[in-house]
């Protein structure tokens, strides 16, 4: 009886030998308790060109705008053009009441000829104190002949030379009277030249060749003006020929955009029918629109504005010429205002090595960043975050995850250019064209994933 209890024993040890035995097998191969693999989006390594492009909207406005205001005020009497009219340079385009500067110049021009009338009177008191010096010259040298001979007194002598003396003075104060008259004509005259400006100022002449693009006034409203200000805006002359687009570009991408750069460029009115047009960028700022400044005390470290560079950015005749049908009126096919979205072409690069953007994390690698310490000094426990000091020394490091065999591998990348319009990044180095790279989802590249980790490809969602 003992002899089978033990044989009895023996069988179940060797069972559970069997069955620890499966057991490790089917745990190794993965049969039994295996971890659930990270379900993932893979892509392939292409190689192609990629085109690295700046974004920014803006208006559309003509390259030459002129905005014409009044140099004098009055009532608008006459208008002779609508919005929309074409003008040529010299043309006139509206007149203010002139009756008021025209009997200024009436006045001014009166002025004129009182001074110079002033003027010839002087100039004949210039002969009349001269014809009395040479009587008085030859009065002083008959006397003085006389008083040589003993004729006359002292006293008469002195009479004579006394007038002789006056009248040269006399002469001397008709010709800066005479000066005088003359500085007073010329005055008169800058005066009459004032008014018969002001008076010209009263019609308006077009400065050059284009559109009434804006008409601000009508007739028989008063309008401002002065000299030292602008007055009443009436109207915008603008050249519809040459349009350009106006956008401004943040600080972080004005450094890529330059001169010459091409551009390509959707309208709104167009977008329906997929239509855009090609430009070229024609100026960059060099001053910043719109600074960013900083505000004090606790909330130092915010911003209050965005700081932005205007680049302006001409619009090819030739990618727009289709649209012209004068027949039709179709002239100009964009007007000063418009909305356009805009790409510049800042780089373009051929036979890269490219990812999926979403493809590529940047993580710190070594120690971690922080640890908790406790601080029990107020008796509540709460914990303080440190940070370790060899931590601030390690920099972010540009990765990707290899799919190998199922199991995410790690490895560091550089990259290049962005191309955001087809959503994909160069990588310079640390990949080969084909290889097989975890491309999402963006929360497990970017933060949960690790090396090691197993994976398997995202299965398609069944459309319901």
């Amino acid at each position: 009886m003992k002899k089978k209890s033990n044989k009895i024993w023996w069988i179940l040890l060797g069972a559970l030998v069997v069955l620890l035995v499966a057991f490790l097998v089917a745990k190794k191969q993965g049969w039994i308790m295996a971890e659930k693999p990270t379900e993932v989006e893979l892509a392939k390594v292409g190689s192609g060109t990629l085109v690295e492009t700046v974004s920014a909207s803006g208006k559309i406005q003509p390259e030459v705008e002129v905005k014409i205001s009044p140099d004098v005020p009055g009532e608008i009497i006459a208008l002779y053009v609508k919005e929309g009219d074409s003008v040529k340079k010299g043309q006139l385009l509206l007149k203010i009441q002139p009756e008021n500067y025209v009997s200024v110049v009436d006045r001014f021009r009166a002025g004129v000829n009182q001074s110079r009338a002033t003027a010839e009177q002087t100039k004949a008191s210039i002969a009349r104190a001269e014809s009395q010096l040479l009587r008085a010259q030859m009065e002083y040298n008959r006397q003085k002949k006389l008083l040589a001979d003993k004729v006359i007194s002292q006293s008469d002598f002195e009479t004579a030379e006394t007038n002789l003396k006056i009248a040269k003075q006399d002469v001397d104060a008709s010709k800066s009277n005479y000066e005088a008259a003359k500085f007073g004509i010329n005055s008169a005259e800058a005066a009459l030249k004032d008014a018969s400006e002001n008076l010209r100022k009263t019609n308006i002449y077009a400065p050059m060749n284009g559109i009434v693009s804006k008409l601000a006034v009508e007739l028989g409203e008063r309008v401002v003006g002065t000299s030292q200000m602008a007055g009443t805006e009436l109207l915008r002359i603008a050249d519809l020929n040459n349009m350009e687009v106006r956008v401004n570009v943040n600080e972080n991408d004005i450094i890529r955009v330059g001169l010459g750069d091409t551009v390509i460029v959707d309208v709104d009115a167009y977008s329906a029918s997929g239509k855009k047009f090609k430009g070229l960028v024609t100026q960059v700022a060099n001053t910043a629109n719109g600074a960013g400044g900083t505000l004090t005390g606790a909330a130092s470290n915010s911003t209050e504005s965005v700081t932005e560079f205007e680049v302006r950015i001409k619009i090819l005749p030739s990618s727009y010429r289709d649209l012209i049908d004068v027949r039709k009126g179709k002239k100009y096919p964009f007007k000063p205002g418009m909305t356009a979205t805009v790409d510049i072409v800042t780089a373009t690069k051929t036979s890269v090595i490219s990812v999926p953007i979403s493809a590529v994390t940047t993580r710190v690698e070594g120690k971690d960043k922080g640890a908790k310490k406790a601080d029990d000094e107020d008796g509540m426990g709460l914990g303080a975050v440190t940070e370790d000091a060899d931590s601030k020394k390690e920099k972010p490091k540009e990765i990707v995850f290899i799919n190998d065999k199922g199991v995410a591998k790690k490895r560091e990348v550089k990259t290049g250019i962005t191309d955001t319009s087809a959503g994909l990044i160069e990588i310079t180095s640390g990949l080969k064209a084909g290889e097989e790279i975890i491309s999402g989802p963006f929360l497990e590249v970017s933060k949960k994933l690790k090396d090691g980790d197993k994976v398997a490809k995202k299965k398609a969602e069944v459309k319901k």
